[in-house]
């Protein structure tokens, strides 16, 4: 028995030596195991994703391969060669990798359900005149949040940014969705530990608040008859074999999807704009030709996707924030052995097995060949001089494709509800007298935990005094 014992441990340790003794094959990225066997970069990785790619971006270039607890990561940094990888459905896949991430974070298992259904029943009730419907309550909510919120009181109120934002928006989302007023703020207590614990899977801390999220998003805490979206989608897990126990788990997949971005974002785009009064002054007066003097709250000048707003300088600020806070990574699963094509030519295998990694954080978002001085917020980045959008940003003297990827590589349910719940932030400059506690106070260092996950969120917070106007500006 002891010699069985010894010979299963001796074989697993000669695979381990074998695996983590991987050399480079000709034609491959450059490969950086680390010094650690195993684990490689990982430490280095989990806590600076972005400072650790920046510094293998030095060193190797737009394409390497690095080892990360045991697994061997491709990360391509050239946007002129992102296409290679984003259109390439044979030999790479999406499934695997976020299947695991599905029941590591929510405890959600939808093994069976094709992305194309999936796409298919988002494209029902979150495009077109569907979003447009959920767009207009939308509005309506976050409208009477703020109403109720300040119950009319015209005096200073002192708050976190970070929470002002976050509640309001949060809130308003959870009512559009779900409905269920009794219990947002409930919702929104348990959201934050949830999401604030995400980087941290091993934790009993984030299995406590999923639990508790888990009981909120059951059907006897909900509203008695479901939301249209809500209803179809429970449908639509049923047919799938999905189980009532899963469907409640794949609500809390819904809520995060479509609420994780919106008051992150919200923070950082109005936090530039009040640690930065010129553009704080150029959105205001944009602002002020759409708002007629003394008008009421109903007609602040929130326009749902598509709709063509006239508002050039307020959309580069959002580009500009986005582009400064947005860091998804664009993962795939190599299934077959592949030859990567880049712009300037060359050619690079990837193995089986493996996994490649975009993140356009880094490049073209942080790229100072494409952005200049990219550190720096610059509100008319995104504007030409005739006050058109400006998409024309070049990489190695060639126009570039994709010089911004906040969203990753297309368009997800919680988007188009996004950048519509981004124009919160024009009701609240209409509406609300919103300054800085401390005037000439900084905003806080992101949290570098937090690359991969989507926005961004501050390592702290930056206080704000707000109150109702009388009239509006």
């Amino acid at each position: 028995m002891v010699w069985t014992i010894l010979a299963i441990l001796s074989g697993l340790f000669i695979l381990f030596l074998l695996y983590s003794n991987r050399t480079r094959r000709r034609n491959e990225p450059p490969l950086d195991k680390g010094h650690i066997p195993w684990l490689g970069h990982a430490l280095e990785f989990g806590k600076d994703a972005a400072k650790f790619l920046a510094r293998m971006k030095e060193k190797h270039g737009d394409i390497f391969t690095v080892r990360v607890a045991g697994m061997y990561l491709t990360v391509l940094l050239d946007p002129h060669s992102f296409d290679s990888v984003l259109n390439d459905v044979g030999s790479l896949e999406v499934g695997n990798s976020r299947n695991k991430l599905l029941e590591q974070i929510f405890g959600l298992q939808l093994n069976g359900i094709k992305d194309s259904d999936e796409r298919s029943w988002m494209e029902k009730h979150f495009h077109a005149v569907s979003l447009t419907k959920l767009c207009s309550k939308m509005k309506t909510n976050m409208q009477n949040l703020l109403k109720d919120d300040f119950n009319g009181n015209k005096n200073w109120r002192q708050d976190g940014l970070f929470n002002l934002c976050y509640s309001l928006l949060f809130r308003a989302g959870y009512l559009t969705l779900f409905g269920s007023e009794g219990n947002a703020s409930a919702v929104y207590k348990e959201f934050r530990k949830f999401d604030d614990r995400l980087t941290k899977l091993a934790r009993k801390s984030l299995k406590r608040a999923r639990e508790k999220l888990w009981d909120l998003l059951s059907p006897k805490c909900l509203e008695s008859t479901p939301k249209p979206w809500q209803q179809d989608y429970i449908d639509f897990l049923k047919k799938e074999g999905v189980d009532a126990e899963m469907q409640t788990r794949a609500l809390l997949l819904q809520l995060w999807t479509t609420q994780c971005n919106a008051g992150p974002a919200a923070f950082w785009l109005l936090g530039f704009l009040l640690t930065h009064p010129e553009a704080m002054e150029a959105v205001k007066s944009e602002l002020k030709h759409l708002t007629p003097q003394d008008s009421p709250p109903k007609s602040a000048p929130l326009q749902e996707p598509g709709a063509h707003p006239t508002t050039p300088v307020f959309d580069s600020v959002l580009s500009e924030t986005l582009r400064l806070t947005a860091a998804v990574m664009i993962n795939r699963d190599v299934v077959q052995d592949k030859s990567v094509c880049m712009a300037d030519g060359r050619q690079y295998f990837l193995r089986k097995g493996d996994k490649v990694c975009l993140f356009p954080f880094l490049s073209p978002q942080m790229n100072e060949e494409i952005h200049e001085q990219p550190q720096m917020f610059k509100y008319d980045r995104f504007l030409n001089e005739d006050m058109t959008v400006k998409r024309t940003f070049y990489k190695d003297g060639r126009q570039l494709k994709h010089y911004s990827m906040p969203w990753g590589a297309g368009g997800n349910m919680g988007k188009s509800l996004c950048i519509f719940c981004l124009r919160f932030v024009s009701l609240v400059l209409t509406h609300l007298d919103v300054e800085l506690c401390e005037p000439g106070a900084r905003l806080p260092p992101v949290d570098p935990g937090r690359y991969g996950f989507g926005m961004l969120k501050p390592h702290g917070d930056v206080q704000v005094r707000c109150r109702l106007r009388t009239t509006q500006h």
